[in-house]
């Protein structure tokens, strides 16, 4: 295969699936050095997450897994946000979201477990993705990510004039208020201003913007609709450049791939983790527009330490040696690329098992509203009743940039 070839498999959800897949069957097989595999729970998983999903969506109607989420929470930020942004064209608006989405998804990273945003004028105060999405609205909408007289928007100057001063105001630190990652997370944001200028026929030319990605997909459109594949592969391509110290095939930065000794070949294991929390989070922008998202199911499961975590909580996972869970793990460690690679292929076990026991299919239930339902928060729910202060059962070393 050549390198051109491999680095666009390695890049595809496809590749995700296929590599994770062979851990997947060593775990099956209690061939791997950390973990083995008990599909005698997978039921009672099931049967956990659809209680969780009952809960919260009694009538099912469930929405698709994304950050517009998490700006929802404790009170409804989108209607501020439209209410804002209603003088714009339908196009604009779409690419003001794109900006917010695309900035706060990359500042989504694991805050840890002490870190916490009290909202300015609201009282309330939120934790770990919420408390990131929540301050990353705030920093959005007070023109934190814009070098321009319009505030509602990022762009390429923008990001890149960030310090980390200006990140860790807007995040509320302090010696008594941490947050995990800061160095990371503002090196994503400047590269992004970097790369998007780098990107012109993906994100424009005059004012370069995350945004700009709206209009290049439009033209991928077709009839109206729009594969989620073709967003994710826009966002593997415009945003490769942006992941620092990462594995790399003739220069090209390979993003969230990780290497595996179980592996033949070439040994890498790809996750694209925050790239299709991303490619998720766009869809909905783009459906604002009238364009129907097809093949939703191509995209995978996302190998982060909430679903990971309810795998190893209710036994679907179980570690092979006993200190595994007491002590810190790094990203790139053989424990955590394990992980992650049989969380994503059982979270499709559990769809399938979550549709059968509920009689629908794949197209009323696709895998983005398992995911919310689902298997996200069922992961934080058993986290809090099995460890009062709510921390995944494997503690992960982060630079704040992969979790």
């Amino acid at each position: 295969m050549s390198s051109q070839k491999e680095i666009a498999y390695i890049r595809s959800a496809q590749a995700i699936r296929d590599r994770c897949g062979i851990l997947f069957d060593l775990a099956c097989e209690d061939r791997l050095e950390h973990f083995r595999c008990d599909l005698t729970q997978l039921r009672p998983v099931a049967d956990y997450v659809i209680e969780v999903m009952r809960e919260d969506y009694p009538d099912l109607q469930i929405p698709f897994h994304s950050r517009w989420r998490h700006f929802e929470a404790g009170r409804s930020r989108l209607t501020q946000l439209d209410r804002e942004l209603a003088e714009l064209t339908p196009l604009a608006k779409a690419q003001a979201k794109f900006d917010l989405a695309i900035v706060s998804v990359l500042l989504d990273a694991g805050a840890g477990a002490t870190w916490q945003y009290h909202e300015p004028g609201t009282n309330l105060v939120f934790r770990r993705s919420e408390g990131l999405a929540v301050a990353s609205f705030q920093m959005f909408c007070q023109g934190t990510f814009s070098s321009h007289s319009d505030k509602l928007q990022a762009d390429a100057l923008g990001l890149q004039k960030l310090t980390e001063d200006i990140l860790a105001a807007g995040f509320q630190l302090s010696h008594q208020n941490p947050l995990v990652g800061l160095p990371g997370r503002l090196n994503l944001l400047r590269r992004l201003g970097q790369t998007i200028v780098s990107h012109p026929q993906l994100f424009g030319n005059d004012h370069p913007r995350p945004g700009g990605l709206v209009n290049y997909l439009l033209t991928k459109a077709s009839h109206g609709q729009l594969a989620a594949e073709t967003v994710f592969s826009a966002v593997l391509e415009g945003l490769g450049d942006i992941w620092t110290g990462r594995l790399t095939i003739d220069g090209i930065n390979l993003g969230d791939v990780w290497y595996h000794s179980a592996l033949s070949d070439n040994k890498l294991v790809p996750f694209h983790k925050l790239s299709q929390w991303l490619t998720y989070s766009l869809l909905e922008p783009l459906q604002e527009l009238g364009l129907e998202i097809t093949g939703l199911d191509a995209l995978t499961g996302l190998p982060e330490y909430r679903n990971g975590g309810l795998c190893l909580d209710l036994g679907l996972l179980q570690p092979k040696h006993p200190n595994l869970l007491q002590q810190a793990h790094k990203v790139d460690s053989e424990v955590i690329v394990e992980w992650r690679a049989l969380t994503v292929i059982l979270l499709d076990y559990i769809a399938a098992t979550i549709r059968e026991k509920l009689g629908m299919d794949a197209q009323e239930l696709p895998l983005v509203k398992v995911l919310q339902g689902g298997t996200w928060s069922a992961g934080r729910k058993i986290a809090a009743q099995l460890r009062s202060d709510g921390v995944p059962p494997i503690q992960i070393d982060s630079d704040g940039t992969v979790f």
